[in-house]
């Protein structure tokens, strides 16, 4: 994805919390598809949607790489993958808190 112009919105930390600030889950491929849910809600409501994103980080707490196909399968549904943003997967030794597997962050392009 090539930008030339636009303004930038920063997604940070999208968490899989449901509307009651829950984690929904305890079930990877479950937390990711709410965060992702989550990030839908939030590049709606700035006017746009998945084909914006130029960047995802995923985090993911406690990272074993049989987890990549649940990973990738998860994150397939909801991005462009004909024109896919660049990613970056980061395990880390835990999240904020101790029943989140997984947090978001991305970088988006609107229109000028």
């Amino acid at each position: 994805m090539l930008i030339s112009e636009g303004r930038l919105l920063i997604l940070s930390g999208h968490v899989p919390f449901d509307g009651k600030g829950e984690v929904v889950s305890d079930d990877l491929a479950a937390q990711l598809d709410r965060v992702f849910e989550n990030m839908q809600a939030t590049l709606h409501a700035a006017g746009t949607d998945f084909s914006a994103v130029a960047r995802l980080t995923i985090y993911v707490r406690d990272y074993d790489p049989s987890q990549l196909p649940t990973i990738r399968a998860v994150r397939d549904r909801w991005i462009n993958g004909e024109c896919p943003p660049a990613n970056a997967l980061i395990g880390v030794a835990e999240l904020v808190f101790p029943e989140m597997l997984v947090e978001v962050d991305a970088m988006a392009f609107l229109p000028a």
